[in-house]
């Protein structure tokens, strides 16, 4: 049962080199577009089947169904098990075929959202979201060894910068369309629909991806591109497992390590929470706080692809001065967004410039820089060692900012109060730990 899983999933053998070049700059032309399409907007749409709890706290609280502390032990099962499932199906990805890998991924993540609108017990409802962060696991792997097996060293930084931004997408369509089916429908909803969304997105990605151009009798993208670039071969590591563990022994990797859980503690913090904060600190309805948030993603879109124009134009491939100043633009619009005037030009104006500023950081922090370092080959399991950390960051802090929201939440008959205080300064403080730790980094440039 085992070999015959494995066999279904296994990357293709490679065919006979095709010699008409006009077909082969076909091939390559239609399926890196096609690829690019699949891997941005499908695990965008896909993100709508991971944020959808944060879309429904409210009503959960308020119905008395869950409280933040369970909320918050539901939300940590989703990222624990995304972590650990992002650093084993990173490892995998790199012998997978993608077409298969990511369809059947993207299949049975939206059938735990079906399985979450029909629960209302907490820990069923931990083990199907845990399940759920398995599965999710998938596509960021997944996306990135699709993405560097198509497009060169020198395109990746622009390549990765467009695939970012499906984060942004997938969060613009939970906070305004999730939220707004969840104000008219109520919160079962808010799992039913991105559970439709998922199973559509299942089919398209199996009919768009393709297993690597190897597999197809295509030369490899370096070769086609012609990339001055080239990668010096490990002579001393014989097998893809040892050229894998061998990015254990970078130091620079294990400060990416730490440098992304501490943005993931912010980025999940808004994400997970903001929606929460604006209706209940700066008074906005369901929808209206999911349109602030949308704004962030929408700003989070120009960031991803302008963290890899400027990175790679601007600083000649090398991350660290970009990720500082991504690093300021974030910090800022937090402060802005928490500490800010209550008007909707402020807060605006904080979520263009925390999404601008997050979403170049998730970009580079979360996988290009790390993608960056570490041998080509085994780009998806760079991807894992990063992910572990960064969700385990993402989980710890949905545990400690539920524990901190209820120990500063007051119940007087039907109403409720929340101080967010402290909670704010913990994900305040994340980032900057964060941005010290990516600058720590400042001399370490692109592997060669």
């Amino acid at each position: 049962m085992a070999n015959a899983l494995l066999k279904f999933f296994a990357t293709g053998a490679d065919r006979p080199q095709i010699t008409d070049q006009a077909r082969i700059d076909h091939l390559y032309r239609r399926h890196r577009l096609r690829i690019m399409l699949a891997i941005t907007l499908g695990y965008g749409l896909i993100y709508t089947c991971r944020l959808a709890l944060g879309v429904v706290k409210k009503p959960l609280i308020d119905g008395g169904i869950f409280t933040p502390v369970e909320l918050g032990m539901i939300g940590s099962a989703l990222y624990y098990a995304y972590a650990i499932g992002k650093l084993t199906n990173g490892f995998l990805a790199d012998h997978a075929n993608m077409k298969r890998f990511l369809a059947v991924a993207f299949l049975l993540t939206a059938l735990c959202n079906f399985a979450m609108g029909l629960t209302t017990t907490v820990w069923l409802a931990v083990m199907i979201w845990g399940l759920n962060g398995w599965f999710q696991s998938f596509g960021a792997p997944g996306g990135v060894v699709a993405m560097t097996g198509w497009f060169s060293n020198r395109e990746r930084g622009r390549a990765y910068g467009i695939w970012s931004t499906a984060h942004s997408i997938g969060e613009g369509l939970t906070f305004i369309g999730v939220g707004s089916v969840v104000a008219i429908l109520g919160w079962r909803y808010g799992y039913f629909v991105p559970a439709l969304v998922g199973i559509f997105t299942a089919a398209g990605t199996y009919w768009l991806v393709q297993d690597r151009p190897r597999t197809m009798g295509l030369p490899t993208v370096n070769e086609w591109k012609q990339d001055l670039y080239t990668e010096k071969p490990r002579t001393d590591i014989k097998s893809v497992l040892g050229l894998q563990l061998s990015i254990l022994k970078i130091p620079a990797i294990w400060v990416l390590c730490l440098s992304a859980a501490t943005i993931y503690v912010t980025r999940y913090a808004i994400n997970s929470w903001g929606i929460l904060y604006l209706q209940e600190d700066r008074g906005l309805s369901l929808p209206m706080a999911g349109t602030v948030l949308m704004i962030s993603t929408i700003a989070g879109v120009a960031g991803a692809i302008a963290y890899g124009f400027i990175s790679d134009k601007l600083f000649d491939a090398r991350r660290p001065p970009a990720n500082l100043l991504f690093a300021l633009l974030e910090i800022a619009g937090l402060l802005l967004f928490f500490f800010g005037p209550n008007t909707m030009t402020v807060l605006i104006t904080a979520m263009v410039l925390f999404g601008l500023g997050l979403t170049g950081l998730v970009t580079s922090l979360g996988g290009l820089f790390a993608v960056d370092i570490a041998p080509k080959r085994v780009a998806g399991a760079a991807m894992g060692v990063i992910g572990i950390f960064s969700y385990i960051g993402a989980g710890i802090q949905e545990y400690v900012s539920g524990k901190l929201i209820q120990q500063g939440m007051v119940v007087v008959g039907d109403v409720r109060t929340y101080d967010f205080g402290p909670v704010i300064w913990f994900w305040i403080g994340a980032s900057v730990l964060s941005m010290l730790l990516a600058a720590s980094l400042w001399n370490t440039t692109l592997r060669d």
